[in-house]
């Protein structure tokens, strides 16, 4: 029996989350002076955000297309996605901007795979320059495509993906799905130092982490060395991990092989069959808020949702422990889905909504 952790304050706009198997934290008290500012409007399903140096932002949309959006106008952008395969949660996911700021990283469904391909931006044209990982495993239903890059300090790119419903994926080492993964923002491959590099199967020395359902986001703690990652439970237990080379995060829906289908029944982290899996530092228990992207913001540790509807931020200790967990009001069940969320260099929040119809870029600023 799957444990669960009760989530019944995560319902009211000031709350506190429990810890997996432990005492629920003192309550925080609900944000002040959140200010909210609709930046660009008239967007469909945007699933990521990246900063350019002039100022402006690409965002993609899911239904591939994307728009440079700058002074308040979303301006639709010349980019050749010819292979793209939208369906489901399927299509142009996640972005990242190179450090030259012309470069950007997305990743796309295909008829053949979930893939990372770099572009170079001149203007509102984007020319390819190449495919830097093929081969992420795609559901024709686009279930479980999550996929989302994000740059680290170090220069690598650290990419979060989804197993497709796929449930031997989770816990196979060959396989991309279900993983975050480490890779030389150059060449694709795993980068130096990654848990696995010295194995012979080229996938293998790209993961970071594995035993993951379906990751949504991955962000760096600013000034140490901690790397978290939001991810989608099923019906239950919606997760926050902090992130350890090499770790498994006990995901198997195949249960050690002998399950046929995909078995959505287990645990989020199952520590019997692994023991040394590494438990979330926070978990939704049920209901689950489908949980999307992270930043972090003013200090806090700040999570969009899917079903929620909400903004959750976390308040953490040094080691990565979560203390409390507010929502603010002013985003609580009123701009419905809410999906990337990333810190611009000005240290304001930018997130999108996903609604799927007139989605918005907002920006958040004041008080958290």
């Amino acid at each position: 029996m799957r444990a669960l952790v009760a989530v019944s304050v995560l319902m009211v706009a000031a709350c506190s989350a429990p810890e997996p198997g432990g005492n629920a934290p003192s309550k925080a008290p609900a944000p002040q002076g959140l200010k909210i500012e609709e930046v660009a409007g008239g967007l469909e399903h945007a699933w990521d955000i990246g900063f350019l140096k002039d100022g402006s932002m690409l965002v993609t949309e899911r239904p591939g297309r994307l728009k440079l959006v700058k002074n308040g106008h979303a301006t639709p952008v010349d980019i050749d996605l010819a292979d793209i395969q939208v369906r489901g949660e399927g299509g142009l996911m996640g972005l990242v901007i190179h450090p030259d700021g012309q470069r950007f990283t997305t990743c796309y469904n295909t008829t053949k795979d979930v893939r990372l391909v770099t572009f170079r931006l001149d203007g509102t044209r984007a020319t390819k320059v190449k495919d830097l990982v093929t081969g992420m495993p795609s559901n024709s239903s686009g279930r479980h495509s999550g996929c989302r890059p994000t740059l680290a300090p170090d220069g690598t790119i650290f990419v979060a993906t989804g197993d497709i419903a796929q449930a031997r994926n989770p816990q196979d080492r060959t396989s991309l799905g279900g993983k975050v993964l480490r890779i030389d923002a150059e060449t694709g491959e795993g980068a130096a130092g990654n848990p696995f590099a010295s194995s012979s199967n080229a996938n293998e020395r790209r993961i970071f982490t594995y035993g993951h359902r379906n990751v949504q986001g991955v962000v760096f703690r600013p000034g140490t060395d901690q790397v978290f990652s939001s991810e989608h439970g099923p019906d239950v237990d919606d997760e926050v991990n902090l992130l350890k080379a090499g770790a498994n995060y006990g995901w198997d829906p195949s249960k050690g092989g002998t399950q046929g289908g995909y078995d959505e029944s287990v645990p989020m982290t199952d520590l019997k069959r692994f023991p040394d899996a590494v438990p979330a530092v926070w978990s939704s228990g049920s209901p689950t808020e489908a949980i999307c992207q992270a930043a972090f913001w003013n200090g806090k540790l700040a999570i969009t949702a899917l079903k929620g509807s909400k903004l959750l931020l976390f308040t953490l200790d040094q080691a990565g422990k979560v203390q409390n967990v507010s929502i603010p009001e002013e985003l609580n069940d009123k701009y419905g889905r809410l999906r990337a969320a990333r810190t611009a260099p000005d240290g304001s929040l930018y997130i999108t909504t996903s609604n799927g119809s007139n989605d918005k870029l907002l920006r958040l600023t004041g008080d958290v």
